[in-house]
């Protein structure tokens, strides 16, 4: 009895809870996007697919969840490297058939499933990005100028290795994401602002840079390996009414999401095509059948998970979990805001899925598998007192590794 209370302590069922209520949603709005999608005829089989997918990811979650920061910490470079291996490995053995759909080599085909290395190299890159500041930050306990572009440094070398494979895929909107994790552990870490500050206008003004050479020159973006149609999702993002397959795709899905008015037309109804909304559209679903009301309920359960996890994290008071809270919390965090925001024409189109809702078991797993890690900090370390000097660090390699 007294094992199974201590249990209970450990486990977070608080962010079980918030994850189980967006897998319900999930499935039910792939349910209502797949019976009313003409180029689909049997429902029966994607469906199951998908439920297939939840019951490995959680599997896995509960997997990671088992690992304590000492394990982590170890097992930290080789996830890293297995991360960059797949990415290597992806661009030699793509799938054909979806590069000759979309034009990026960023999928597997094993058997009938397919499955996209980039998303789980997500969460070996969070916790390498982790391990590396938390390091640094043993080495170099009070901040300077130096020791922080020392830090800022480290974080670019680790970082190269994987944007590089990503992009030369392309994939952009994957890019985009990484960049958001590096940020938010770039800000957690307590860069001066004096060095932040810059930076920061001056990341701005390259994207203004950019945008304007996207609008009246895009010689020299296609020479560094963008894309045309990476142009034509900009243009219709700027031009929402210009009736290329884009711009009618966001339209549709605005229309949809606008159709559902205060309380939606309840589930199963869709009477607004809109292209791929079992996975980046998604949103227009819940929109059209839930209205305002659902989806605000929806987005207030992806802020009540974020707090969780930051509850979580300040509970566990661990500084190298603390990094890894923040790289999982700014991904689920990126792509809500971006899916949301593309969907109803406030952001371009980038591709970019629904956490826990969109189709697609390898973004499920990656969120998934941060999801476990943030869990495993209460499994762990739940009275533990915030440190630098942790128990990450007790151990001989650790010790050596850093002198």
């Amino acid at each position: 009895m007294d094992n199974e209370s201590k249990l209970d302590n450990k486990i977070d069922y608080g962010i079980l809870f918030s994850v189980f209520l967006l897998v319900l949603i999930g499935m039910g709005s792939l349910y209502v996007s797949l019976t009313h999608d003409p180029n689909i005829v049997n429902v029966v089989r994607p469906m199951v697919s998908q439920g297939v997918w939840y019951v490995f990811g959680t599997i896995c979650m509960l997997a990671v969840m088992q690992l304590d920061s000492e394990q982590l910490w170890k097992l930290t470079p080789y996830f890293y490297a297995a991360g960059i291996f797949l990415l290597l490995l992806v661009l030699v053995f793509y799938d054909r058939y979806i590069f000759n759909e979309v034009g990026a080599k960023s999928w597997f085909r094993i058997g009938n499933f397919t499955f996209q290395p980039s998303e789980v190299a997500k969460p070996a890159y969070i916790v390498m990005l982790a391990r590396v500041t938390t390091l640094h930050n043993t080495r170099y306990p009070k901040h300077s100028f130096q020791s922080d572009f020392k830090l800022i440094f480290e974080l670019i070398g680790w970082s190269l290795p994987v944007v590089g494979l990503v992009m030369l895929q392309p994939d952009l909107g994957t890019t985009l994401v990484f960049i958001a994790i590096f940020l938010g552990i770039l800000i957690m870490a307590g860069i001066m602002w004096q060095i932040l500050l810059p930076a920061f206008i001056g990341m701005g003004s390259i994207m203004g840079g950019a945008l304007a050479l996207v609008v009246f020159d895009q010689s020299f973006l296609l020479k560094l390996g963008f894309k045309s149609y990476q142009f034509d999702r900009i243009f219709d993002w700027l031009n929402p009414t210009s009736g290329s397959q884009s711009s009618n795709q966001v339209g549709n899905s605005i229309r949809a999401i606008g159709s559902g008015q205060l309380f939606g037309k309840g589930f199963g109804v869709s009477q607004v095509y809109v292209p791929v909304r079992e996975s980046d559209m998604i949103f227009s679903v819940i929109g059209e059948n839930f209205g305002f009301i659902g989806s605000c309920v929806l987005i207030f359960i992806y802020f009540v998970l974020i707090y969780q996890m930051l509850s979580t994290t300040f509970e566990t008071k661990n500084e190298f979990y603390a990094y890894i809270s923040t790289g999982v919390i700014m991904m689920i965090l990126f792509h809500v805001f971006e899916n949301i925001g593309m969907s109803i024409g406030l952001l371009p189109m980038t591709g970019v899925p629904l956490p826990f809702i969109s189709q697609g078991g390898s973004n499920l797993l990656s969120n998934m598998i941060g999801v476990g890690l943030v869990m495993s900090m209460k499994f762990h370390y739940k009275n533990y007192i915030f440190s630098r000097n942790s128990e990450i660090f007790s151990s001989t390699e650790s010790e050596a590794y850093i002198k």
